[in-house]
C-alpha cells in the first residue's frame, strides 16, 4: 500500500513537472521576441547575400516587434556562418540567410559538421536572380553561339571568372563545358566585382555573376551580355536572351537566398517567425528593393523552400563531384 502510494505521488510529480516545463514553453513562445534578433550572414558585407539579408532585416522589423541584426560572418565557401546558426540556442534569436554554396554545394562534396536535413529549418525563400554570362568586347562574340565557336576555334585560351571556388558561377563555367564540350579554365575571385574588374581590362575573357552586379558594367558597353541562366529572362536586361533561347534549355542556373533557423524550435515560435516573413515579403520595401535588382520570390513556403534546397542539391551534386571539388 505503502508503495503504491509513493508511485502515485512520484508521478503527480512527474505530471506537474511535465505541465510546468509546457506551460513555460508556451509562455516563452507567447513572449516570443522578447529582444532583437541575429541573422547571419555566412558572407562579408556588400555582396548580394548581404543585400538580400538587409532589405529582408528591415522588412521583418515591423512584424516581429524586435530589430534584426546583421552579422556577417565571411569565409571558407560559408560554411562557418551556417555551422553557427545549425549549432545556435532553440530559441529563435540566431537565424540564417542561407544560399547554395553551404547548403547544396559543399554538403555534395565533403563532409560537413552539420547536416542541411536535420540541423536546419526552411522558412521562406527571400531572394532568387538570373546569373549572366558576359565576355570582355575584345574577343568579339555577341552571342553564345559564336562565344561556343570562338572557345573551340581556340581551345585553353578562355579564361572565366567567378565569385569563387565552389560558388554556382564556379560551376556554371562547369556546366558550360560539360554541356557545349569545352575547355574554359575558372579563375576564382574574392567576389564578382574583383572578376568584373579583370574582365574589362582583358585579363580573363568571360565571367558569369549575378545580374544586378554585371548589369552597369553591360549598360555602360564595357561588357557584352551573351544569355542570362534563368529561365526567363531578366528585368534588368530585357535584351540578353536566355541560355534556353540560346539553344541550351538545359542549362539553368539561379541564384538563391532563404530565411532557415535551427532545426528543432518550439512550433509556435517557429511559426511566428515564418508569418512575420511572409508579411515581409509583401512589404512595398522588399518588393521595390526585389525589382530594383532584377530578383524574384517563388518559393515561400517552409515546404517550398525545403523542396527547393533538396531539388538544387540533386542538379548541383553531380556538377560539383565532376568538378573535383574538395
Amino acid at each position: 500500500m505503502a508503495r503504491t502510494t509513493a508511485l502515485a505521488g512520484a508521478s503527480s510529480f512527474v505530471c506537474a513537472v511535465l505541465a510546468l516545463l509546457a506551460w513555460n514553453a508556451a509562455a516563452s513562445a507567447q513572449a516570443y521576441p522578447s529582444r532583437p534578433i541575429r541573422l547571419i550572414v555566412p558572407y562579408a558585407a556588400g555582396g548580394p547575400t548581404d543585400l538580400a539579408a538587409r532589405q529582408i532585416a528591415e522588412s521583418l522589423r515591423p512584424h516581429l516587434g524586435q530589430a534584426v541584426v546583421i552579422e556577417n560572418r565571411g569565409g571558407a565557401g560559408g560554411i562557418p556562418g551556417t555551422e553557427a546558426v545549425a549549432h545556435a540556442a532553440l530559441d529563435g534569436y540566431t537565424l540564417l540567410v542561407g544560399a547554395a554554396g553551404p547548403l547544396v554545394v559543399s554538403p555534395s562534396v565533403k563532409k560537413l559538421r552539420y547536416d542541411v536535413e536535420k540541423d536546419l529549418a526552411p522558412i521562406a525563400e527571400i531572394w532568387r536572380s538570373a546569373q549572366v554570362l558576359a565576355v570582355n568586347r575584345q574577343i568579339g562574340v555577341k552571342s553564345v553561339g559564336e562565344f561556343v565557336a570562338h572557345a573551340k576555334r581556340n581551345p585553353g585560351t578562355i579564361n572565366a571568372g567567378s565569385a569563387g571556388n565552389g560558388t554556382l558561377p564556379h560551376l556554371s563555367i562547369v556546366l558550360t563545358n560539360e554541356i557545349a564540350g569545352l575547355d574554359i579554365a575558372h579563375v576564382p575571385y574574392r567576389g564578382t566585382s574583383a572578376a568584373v574588374q579583370d574582365l574589362i581590362g582583358g585579363q580573363i575573357q568571360a565571367v558569369f555573376g549575378d545580374a544586378a552586379v554585371l548589369a552597369p558594367s553591360i549598360g555602360s558597353g564595357a561588357l557584352v551580355a551573351l544569355a542570362v541562366t534563368s529561365p526567363r529572362r531578366s528585368a534588368l536586361l530585357p535584351d540578353t536572351p536566355t541560355m534556353g533561347e540560346a539553344g541550351y534549355p538545359q542549362f539553368v542556373a539561379e541564384s538563391w537566398y532563404g530565411l532557415l533557423a535551427p532545426a528543432g524550435l518550439a512550433p509556435a515560435v517557429f511559426q511566428r517567425i515564418a508569418t512575420a516573413t511572409q508579411a515581409a515579403l509583401k512589404e512595398p520595401a522588399f518588393v521595390a528593393a526585389l525589382k530594383q535588382q532584377g530578383a524574384t520570390v517563388e518559393s515561400t513556403t517552409p515546404e517550398a523552400f525545403r523542396s527547393l534546397i533538396r531539388e538544387e542539391a540533386k542538379r548541383w551534386g553531380p556538377v560539383a563531384r565532376s568538378a573535383g571539388l574538395q
